[in-house]
């Protein structure tokens, strides 16, 4: 299993990165987190060799007092060289609650993620649409054709797509390369092989979103324990293990505000599966 992953065919990255959701509250609605520990967190990272931070312009504290954007660039500015920053785009939150961004409100979110992050262009943006599960059959030709358009004027690197099926994956990539895809994905979910086998087939990164469960899934079935006791491991270890073994286009971006935590998580990369706990955990 190699554990680095060549993203868009240019950008060697660590195939365990973070993702820095809870950076600013441990659950959504929760409390806001010190932003010092975020920023703690973040340099952690970095110093054991994490390359690829996932974030998002929508990922901030309940009150406002601090983002993940902001602890990224407070943290880590000037940015290491190696260092692959990829954000989303699409969710517009307001009293209402969540909706889709138009077409023409794709490019203000992406100046304000260049502005957030104090850069001129930014390595990976997803699109994400839908809300919770892929909407099956919705068009995101008009969006994604913004976010090309932003490419082609050197705004962006690299396009991803958040939410989606293999029939937005064909229709997106009529229009522009795609170098990611990020869905919902663990050892207990599943439900997005199709996606996974079509990414791995085009070489292009599939990135699960809520690769522990988010809080919403129990993972701790006995085949986990049981492989994880095998090797003296958490649970949530030898699940980050299965997503690198799984499919080598896979790429875990699991998120913390805790430093312990986050060598926990890191350490799963010294894990190395054998074709029997691959069978146990089929």
């Amino acid at each position: 299993m190699t554990d680095q992953f060549r993203l868009g065919h240019d950008l060697t990255i660590d195939r365990l990165g973070f993702g820095a959701m809870r950076l600013c509250q441990s659950h959504p609605g929760g409390p806001a987190r010190d932003a010092e520990s975020g920023r703690a967190v973040l340099r952690r990272a970095v110093e054991l060799g994490v390359n690829h931070i996932d974030t998002a312009g929508f990922y901030r504290a309940p009150d406002g007092s601090a983002s993940a954007n902001a602890l990224i660039r407070e943290a880590l500015a000037p940015y290491p060289g190696t260092l692959v920053i990829a954000t989303k785009v699409g969710p517009v939150f307001g009293p209402g609650g969540p909706r889709q961004a138009t077409a023409a409100e794709l490019r203000p979110q992406v100046e304000a993620d260049l502005q957030s992050l104090g850069l001129d262009r930014l390595d990976l943006v997803y699109l994400r649409i839908g809300k919770t599960d892929p909407p099956h059959g919705e068009s995101l030709a008009e969006r994604f054709e913004v976010l090309a358009a932003l490419r082609e004027e050197g705004l962006i690197r690299h396009l991803g797509l958040s939410n989606v099926d293999t029939g937005h994956l064909a229709e997106a990539r009529t229009i522009a390369p795609v170098a990611a895809v990020q869905n919902h994905f663990h050892i207990a979910n599943r439900a997005e092989t199709a996606v996974l086998d079509a990414c791995e087939e085009a070489g292009i990164a599939f990135v699960p979103f809520f690769p522990l469960g988010g809080g919403r899934a129990d993972i701790d079935d006995p085949a986990l324990v049981k492989v994880a006791e095998r090797h003296g491991a958490t649970v949530h270890q030898i699940a980050l293990a299965w997503l690198l073994a799984v499919s080598p286009a896979t790429l875990a971006i699991p998120g913390t505000g805790s430093v312990a935590h986050l060598e926990q998580n890191l350490a799963a990369r010294s894990i190395d599966l054998t074709e029997e706990d691959l069978a146990d955990l089929a």
